[in-house]
C-alpha cells in the first residue's frame, strides 16, 4: 500500500495527472474514425500539458513521407521530439532526444533519414487537417483530425488531365475545392475543342466549380430572317448607317474577355481591375485560400497607396485613428503644411 502511494506521489511530481494515467490507451494515439472507398478519417487526442515550443512559438509541425504519401505530426514534449503518423494508426511512433534550443534541426535531419520532410500545407498533398483544443474525459488535449483524400484526388486529377469524365461519374464522395481547384483551372485554360470542354463541364458540376462556357451555334435560317426583316423595315436613306453600325457592333461582340491568370492579378492588374475580379462570387471558390489571401493583401495595399496619394486630409486622419501607421502621419503633416502655406499666401497683402 505504501509503495502504491509513493508511486502516485512520484507521478504527480513528474507532471502526470491521474486522468492522463488512466487514459494511456486513449491519449497520444491515432484512431480510425471512418473509412470509405476513397477517403480515410483519423483522429487523435494529444495531452498538451507537456507541450513545448518547437520553433517561433509553434507547438507542432507537419511532416510528409513522399514514398508512402503519409502525413505525420511532430511535437516537442518534455525532452523529446515525438513524431506521430496521422495516416496510419498502426505505424511506429518515432522520437529524438531534445538537447538544446536548436535541437529541432537535428531532429528534422533524423526524421528526414526516415523519409519525412517538413510540410507547410497538408492540402497540397491531399489532406485536410483540423486542430482544436478539447477536454477529453477531463484531460486538456489537442484534438487533431486528419482526412485523407489522396486516392479521390488522384482519380479527379486523372479525369481532368485526360478530359474523361467517365472516370469519376460513379463517385459520390465530394472532394473539397481546395484540393483540386488549381489543378482544374490549369487544364481548363488549356482545353481545346467542344469535346474536352464538355467533359470539363461534367467534372466541374460534380466538384461544384465554375465550368467552361460552351459556345452555341447560331441558326443560319434565323439570322437570314432577322436580316431580311430589318432591311425591309429600315428606310433606304438610313440603311447605310444601319449596316455600318451593325458591323461595328459585330466587331465589339466578337471580342471576348480572355481569362487572365492568377499571377497577372498578383503583379500587374490595377486597383480597379483587381477589385472587380475580387468582387466576383466565383473568385473565392476557384482560388485556393493562400492565393485568395495574397490577392486580398495586394488589393488592400493598392487601396492604401491610392488613399495616401489622393485621399483628403479628413480621410487620412480618419484612417490614421484606426491603423496608427507612421506613413499616414507623415502624409497628414505634409498636407497640413501645404494647407497652411497656401493660407498664408492668400492672407499676405499684395504689393502695389
Amino acid at each position: 500500500m505504501r509503495k502504491t502511494w509513493l508511486l502516485l506521489f512520484l507521478l504527480l511530481l513528474s507532471g502526470c495527472s491521474l486522468n492522463t494515467l488512466f487514459l494511456q490507451g486513449e491519449i497520444d494515439k491515432v484512431t480510425v474514425v471512418k473509412y470509405t472507398s476513397y477517403t480515410k478519417h483519423h483522429r487523435a487526442f494529444f495531452a498538451r500539458d507537456q507541450f513545448k515550443s518547437i520553433k517561433n512559438g509553434k507547438k507542432y509541425l507537419y511532416l510528409h513521407h513522399k514514398k508512402t504519401n503519409s502525413l505525420a505530426i511532430l511535437f516537442h514534449k518534455n525532452n523529446r521530439y515525438i513524431l506521430y503518423n496521422l495516416s496510419n494508426p498502426e505505424a511506429k511512433t518515432y522520437s529524438v532526444q531534445a538537447t538544446n534550443k536548436k535541437s529541432y534541426v537535428h531532429a528534422l535531419k533524423s526524421f528526414k533519414r526516415l523519409g519525412y520532410s517538413p510540410l507547410a500545407y497538408p492540402a497540397s498533398k491531399g489532406f485536410i487537417v483540423s486542430v482544436s483544443h478539447q477536454r477529453y474525459k477531463g484531460v486538456k488535449t489537442l484534438m487533431v483530425e486528419a482526412k485523407d483524400y489522396t486516392r479521390l484526388q488522384a482519380k479527379y486529377k486523372q479525369a481532368i488531365r485526360t478530359y474523361n469524365a467517365s472516370i469519376i461519374n460513379h463517385i459520390k464522395t465530394p472532394l473539397p475545392k481546395v484540393l483540386i481547384g488549381d489543378y482544374y483551372t490549369y487544364y481548363k485554360k488549356r482545353a481545346s475543342g467542344p469535346k474536352q470542354l464538355k467533359q470539363l463541364q461534367i467534372i466541374a458540376k460534380k466538384l461544384n466549380l465554375q465550368g467552361p462556357t460552351l459556345a452555341k451555334k447560331p441558326s443560319a435560317e434565323k439570322n437570314i430572317t432577322t436580316t431580311q426583316k430589318t432591311n425591309n423595315t429600315v428606310p433606304e436613306e438610313k440603311r447605310a448607317w444601319y449596316d455600318f453600325s451593325k458591323k461595328e457592333a459585330d466587331k465589339v461582340s466578337v471580342k471576348k474577355p480572355s481569362g487572365k491568370p492568377y499571377h497577372y492579378y498578383l503583379k500587374e492588374a490595377g486597383l480597379t481591375e483587381l477589385s472587380a475580379y475580387m468582387a466576383k462570387e466565383t473568385t473565392k471558390d476557384v482560388l485556393p485560400f493562400s492565393q485568395y489571401r495574397n490577392l486580398k493583401q495586394r488589393e488592400n495595399a493598392l487601396r492604401e497607396q491610392k488613399l495616401l496619394k489622393e485621399g483628403s486630409l479628413e480621410e487620412l486622419i480618419a484612417a490614421y485613428k484606426v491603423n496608427k501607421k507612421p506613413t499616414y502621419k507623415q502624409r497628414i503633416m505634409s498636407l497640413m503644411k501645404e494647407k497652411q502655406e497656401h493660407k498664408s499666401i492668400n492672407l499676405s497683402p499684395s504689393e502695389e
